[in-house]
């Protein structure tokens, strides 16, 4: 498959309201374009467009908000997956929910403990390309405890940009932990165990 990019479909909107960037979808862990690089490439944080989207359920209903991405570094080989390894930085004491009672909570010490952990990181080592879909395995360590965890992966340029553009893209990683794996057990009879994440990375290439 080297030498050529797929478009799989248009991006999903970013989890953060009131942004309107226009995003196409490109699926482009472990394929190149031409002309063929030589080497990886380093990208660093757009902050400002950057967060992560998280929900979880509680009673019968659910709680979502936003998480602020605090640094990024992410590199990408276009020709060989292998090589890409990303470590993405959360700030959990910027986290807010959609009830201002739920966003106290999540700060507390038998949850996110954010006086004590105020950030979670997960460092990405195995990128993986099957098919149409793609993936990174790594570490993620939240209230000072490592777990491995497999994100589903996907990199976006900007719409109207041609197939070879690369100096501006985005990264979506979305997937689930269980928060009692890292010992949040917090409010466990009232909120669920499984909280469904979603982050956005917008990248600039380096330096």
């Amino acid at each position: 498959m080297a030498g050529r990019i797929h478009i799989i479909h248009r991006a999903p909107e970013p989890p953060r309201p009131g942004r309107s960037r226009c995003l196409a979808a490109v699926l482009i862990l472990g394929l190149g374009s031409a002309p063929a690089l030589a080497a990886p490439l380093d990208y660093r944080l757009d902050a400002e467009g950057s967060v992560v989207g998280f929900e979880v359920t509680m009673n019968e209903g659910l709680i979502r908000g936003t998480m602020p991405v605090a640094a990024a570094e992410i590199t990408l080989d276009f020709e060989n997956a292998a090589n890409s390894h990303a470590e993405v930085v959360l700030d959990a004491s910027g986290a807010r929910a959609n009830l201002p009672f739920a966003t106290l909570a999540m700060k507390s010490g038998n949850v996110l403990d954010t006086a004590e952990f105020p950030t979670i990181t997960f460092q990405g080592a195995q990128f993986r390309r099957d098919g149409d879909a793609a993936s990174v395995t790594g570490t993620v360590t939240l209230r000072g405890q490592s777990r491995p965890m497999t994100l589903a992966a996907q990199i976006f340029r900007p719409q109207g940009t041609p197939a070879g553009y690369r100096d501006r893209l985005a990264v979506q990683l979305t997937g689930t932990l269980r928060r009692s794996d890292f010992g949040a057990t917090g409010f466990a009879d009232q909120v669920g165990d499984e909280v469904r994440l979603k982050i956005l990375a917008r990248l600039v290439l380096g330096p």
